[in-house]
């Protein structure tokens, strides 16, 4: 193979970290933190969000937010999906040090984003009046849902460019930039917060506001930035190469994970229209909870997905015995993290609530379903950990299978059917009954080691 001369200090940059040398665990939390630390910052998007719309607006519109996330999320998700094919793919080229086609992939990546976010954000205002009708969302909150959910639409470019950047860092082994920019990206959120919201009065519409704002000024800077420092991420209109190839991979690896992300979205939606039967403050509830939870499971997450990465570049490198040593070692270090948070769930789940509102009854809903929920933490981070391996591997459709099968089979006729006996505590008992099969069906499947013959590197 011969490397284009352009790029053959690329591995040398301070931020790309090589994951297929040196101990394996050591790698995985070193790469992982820095994604972690990330996360923890985006997730202060929706937190800071949820804490002004609950204290300074009002119970409604804090329904009426939460309301609008499942329906972004369904809008967006199978776009993440192909995009994490890309993701999965540069990681194995940089892997085999074809810097090359990491290059065309990254093109190939920015290029798709632009037109499928034009695409989704037409669709996304056009289609949202049928859509909370259809989920059987309160009529007093259409209003302001509408406002918020328009707003996410219409800043969908820069939110893809955003997180495409990120993603595709990521995937070249540097996680430490993402951070920088996510930092920035997350006081940039809380000020327009505070400056729309308590001084302009905008309302909800100034919380939309401000995370768009937010993440279009962050991906300007990072852009900027890049094209200084990074050899190979340079963004321009001009010059930029489609590829074919590395995009029919793209989708062959990324449509699974977009399914799966495309049906764990409806799942959602699906959800919300059982919280929904239950009135405002249940929907309050299940926000608030949901942000709380969410904030929770960002430790599998990351090292799941940093376990992904590690999985590419090991396959690329052609090194699959280290897989197993990687996995073993995340697996010791998300149960630990996973025991610590739900403890903190059990003992100071009510005061977490608080922070975000201080209607009684629903601070005691959100806190039954943390209690619930957060009981089998340990569960959900095996699961996404194991899927992790399947993932980095390109092997998505069996993900795909096991959370179709998860959320529909298991979850929504369980939450459904619980929650007639047991009122909305029975709707938080179905979460735990997927992630558990989730987990056992993952690991028969990881067992099998039929994911090790999906690698698009020959």
């Amino acid at each position: 193979m011969v490397i284009v001369p352009e790029f053959q200090e690329i591995t040398t940059h301070k931020n790309m970290r090589d994951l297929s040398v040196g101990p394996a665990g050591k790698q995985i939390f070193l790469f992982a933190l820095p994604m972690l630390l990330g996360n923890v910052f985006q997730q202060l998007y929706n937190i800071v969000d949820t804490i002004i719309i609950g204290r300074y607006i009002g119970t409604d519109a804090l329904a009426a937010a939460g309301a609008s996330f499942p329906v972004i999320f369904v809008l967006i998700s199978l776009v993440i999906g192909i995009t994490t094919g890309t993701t999965i793919i540069i990681s194995q080229y940089f892997g085999a040090k074809d810097f090359e086609a990491v290059k065309r992939a990254i093109d190939t990546a920015f290029i798709f984003l632009f037109f499928a976010s034009l695409v989704l954000t037409i669709l996304g205002v056009l289609t949202i009046g049928y859509i909370w009708q259809l989920i059987g969302l309160p009529e007093h909150l259409f209003a302001d849902a509408t406002t918020y959910f328009n707003i996410f639409a219409i800043g969908l470019v820069l939110m893809f460019g955003y997180n495409a950047t990120s993603a595709i860092l990521r995937g070249l082994g540097d996680s430490k930039t993402p951070l920088y920019f996510l930092i920035i990206s997350t006081f940039l959120n809380i000020g327009f917060d505070l400056l729309f919201v308590l001084v302009f009065n905008w309302g909800i519409a100034g919380v939309a506001f401000a995370t768009v704002l937010a993440q279009g000024i962050a991906f300007a800077l990072s852009i900027w930035y890049l094209n200084r420092t990074h050899k190979i991420i340079r963004f321009a209109y001009k010059g930029l190469v489609f590829d074919r190839e590395i995009f029919k991979n793209s989708l062959r690896i990324g449509i699974p994970t977009g399914l799966q992300h495309t049906f764990v979205a409806l799942g959602m939606m699906a959800l919300l229209t059982i919280v929904n039967r239950f009135g405002t403050n249940t929907i309050a509830a299940y926000t608030v909870a949901g942000r709380i939870d969410s904030f929770a499971a960002l430790p599998a997450m990351n090292f799941g997905l940093a376990l992904s990465t590690f999985v590419g570049q090991n396959i690329g490198a052609k090194k699959l015995e280290r897989i197993k040593d990687g996995l073993r070692a995340t697996l010791i270090m998300t149960s630990v993290i996973s025991i610590m948070v739900s403890l903190v769930a059990w003992f100071f789940g009510r005061e977490l609530m608080r922070v975000f509102t201080t209607d009684i009854e629903v601070i005691e809903i959100g806190y039954s379903y943390l209690v619930i929920v957060s009981s089998f933490y340990i569960i959900f981070s095996a699961m996404f950990v194991t899927q992790g391996v399947l993932r980095g591997a390109g092997d998505t459709i069996v993900s795909m299978f096991i959370t179709l099968f998860s959320l529909w089979v298991l979850r929504i006729p369980a939450s459904y059917l619980l929650s007639q006996h047991f009122g909305t505590d029975g709707i938080w008992w179905g979460i735990p009954v997927a992630w558990l099969f989730g987990f056992v069906a993952s690991l028969i499947y990881y067992r099998s080691g039929r994911w090790k013959t999906k690698g698009v590197v020959s």
